[in-house]
């Protein structure tokens, strides 16, 4: 949490002023039994018993009074506090977005989207939470409490001993429970991004869920993990639970013994009836303002308990180091040289031992079975991962020497699942380059074979739903394909991105890309013959090994494999879609 409070920097007054005038709002506080002692003593039992009016009308003004700068004063708190823990929670979610923003795809894998999320959200609402409720009472309870103490000692000596003795057997129930509670809620937190997990896996493959039958094993276990949660959230709360009416049996049975040696000692004479009473009121506040620091302290548990998860994630530090090599786009070529990758944690290889020179101009064609590494292949061109063996240079400098803005801006990307976000066609693409063009953006789509789509949808300003689930996933794999288009990129990258096209389509596509991109370096990952039989070269991927490199002729005449998987879908007469 002190790292965190870094985010503070700016509300420095809020901070000061929040908690001053909750203190100022306390002192009131501590006053109010002794203008009630007042009243009991010199006005109810004044003049012999008759009271006096005059001075009971004036103290209950006082109280009046006080009670409404007391108002005020707490009003003003509220809104400092508010003020700064809102603003803390905006400045550390932005810097934890930005910063999940700057790391690799080991790291987001590692870590898992699930338990982002939860640290974006729920985490950082316990953290804002817990900072609001700290600013408001974590000084004005103890002040109460060891303010009510010291005005105790004021009115008798005697009968504040009890208060000195019951508020460190408090101290130790309250601090005791907080103690246990804190690795427990981190426990909490962790289980809940396991339901996270479970939730974000069914909502997206619910189709597929179906499709099986099943909704009731899924259900079954869904309901394992949130009675797993369920379960340690009872555990904590039985622990939290035994704070309050601990600390009120603590209290009242100092009220008791309060109350016996109050009545001894007005008997004697050492004490009037509106002292007892005061003291009494203190007691009370001590015991209102000790339960506000239970539930403050569980709040605080909780945040703190989030603020480290929070913390965990800022310290998570990229694997990848950027140099300041500007890259203005493909010269020479680009060259993997025994380029191998391991993800994080696998036992195996994805991808090994590659070696091959792809041309400015020239189109690659990647294939090979499911699984056998295109798409890890092509992931490490942008820099989405870092090969763990060998080189990949562009014109001879490594591409880690590049700056990641330069390098991907220059770079045009389509993923094999192809996403498009809420917004207008027109914003969409502009994803691309901000500065296109309705021009550029229409040349762009059109050589994407995706006119038709605009044209029926009533133009760049249609509206795109989230994911594009309004769409085809043929037209939204097109679009996206024109997405890429629009930044004119110096590599172009297309991941399987043709899949839900028709055969005549995707040899329409690659046609008119050809002669869109002619000075591009372009990277066709498929699984379709068809798609890549007419590049300058083909890398044939097997088990994340090449073993073939040439063009279709070549192949067909030197890879068993390749001429496998060419005859498997055309047949051994052959076909020429085009």
């Amino acid at each position: 949490m002190k790292k965190l409070l870094i985010y503070l920097k700016g509300y420095i007054k809020e901070t000061i002023l929040g908690p001053l005038f909750k203190l100022l709002e306390a002192s009131l506080e501590l006053i109010v039994p002794l203008v009630i002692a007042g009243i009991i003593d010199n006005g109810i039992l004044a003049n012999g018993g008759e009271g006096d009016k005059g001075y009971i009308i004036k103290m209950c003004l006082f109280l009046t009074l006080l009670g409404a700068v007391g108002l005020i004063f707490s009003v003003t708190a509220q809104y400092f506090a508010a003020k700064a823990s809102c603003g803390f929670s905006s400045k550390m979610r932005y810097a934890l977005f930005a910063h999940i923003e700057t790391l690799s795809y080991t790291e987001i894998d590692t870590l898992g989207t699930s338990t982002l999320i939860t640290r974006m959200t729920s985490d950082s609402n316990q953290v804002q939470n817990g900072l609001n409720l700290t600013l408001r009472l974590l000084l004005r309870s103890p002040f109460v409490v060891f303010g009510a103490m010291i005005m105790a000692f004021t009115i008798d000596v005697k009968s504040a001993f009890t208060f000195a003795v019951v508020i460190p057997l408090l101290s130790i129930v309250v601090f005791g429970i907080m103690l246990i509670s804190i690795p427990l809620y981190k426990k909490v937190q962790a289980r809940l991004d396991g339901i996270l997990v479970k939730t974000r896996e069914n909502l997206h493959g619910a189709r597929v869920i179906r499709a099986f039958s099943k909704e009731d094993e899924e259900i079954e276990e869904f309901e394992k993990r949130n009675d797993a949660l369920t379960s340690m959230q009872k555990f904590v709360g039985k622990i939290s639970a035994l704070m309050n009416p601990t600390t009120y049996i603590l209290i009242n049975f100092a009220v008791i013994f309060l109350i016996y040696t109050g009545a001894v000692q007005v008997k004697l004479g050492n004490l009037s009836q509106g002292q007892v009473v005061a003291l009494y009121n203190y007691m009370a506040q001590i015991l209102v303002e000790l339960v506000k620091m239970a539930n403050l302290i569980i709040s605080i548990t909780k945040a703190l308990a989030s603020a480290s998860r929070i913390q965990s994630v800022l310290e998570t530090e990229s694997s990848m180091s950027y140099g300041n090599e500007e890259f203005v786009g493909v010269g020479t070529g680009i060259v993997f040289d025994g380029v191998s990758l391991r993800y994080a944690g696998a036992g195996e290889e994805s991808v090994s031992g590659i070696s091959f020179t792809a041309r400015k101009g020239e189109t690659i064609g990647i294939i090979g079975g499911t699984g056998s590494g295109k798409t890890s292949l092509i992931n490490l061109i942008p820099r989405f991962y870092d090969a763990t063996a060998g080189s990949i240079t562009i014109d001879g400098k490594d591409v880690s020497a590049y700056t990641k803005e330069s390098l991907r801006e220059r770079i045009g990307i389509v993923p094999q699942n192809a996403v498009l976000f809420s917004g207008t066609i027109r914003e969409n693409m502009a994803w691309g380059n901000k500065n296109a063009t309705d021009e550029e953006i229409l040349r762009a789509i059109e050589t994407s074979q995706g006119a038709n789509i605009v044209s029926d949808k009533g133009g760049l300003d249609a509206y795109v739903e989230q994911g594009g689930k309004n769409l085809s996933g043929g037209q939204r794999q097109r679009l996206t394909i024109a997405r890429a288009l629009v930044k004119n990129p110096d590599i172009l990258i297309l991941d399987d991105s043709a899949s839900a096209l028709d055969y005549a389509t995707d040899a329409a596509l690659r046609r008119a890309i050809k002669e869109s991109t002619k000075d591009s370096t372009v990277f066709i990952v498929s699984q379709r013959a068809s798609s890549i039989m007419h590049a300058d070269k083909i890398i044939l991927l097997d088990d994340g090994e090449c073993v073939g490199v040439g063009t279709h002729e070549e192949l067909l005449a030197t890879s068993e494999l390749y001429k496998e998987i060419y005859e498997t879908q055309f047949g051994t007469g052959g076909c020429d879609n085009e």
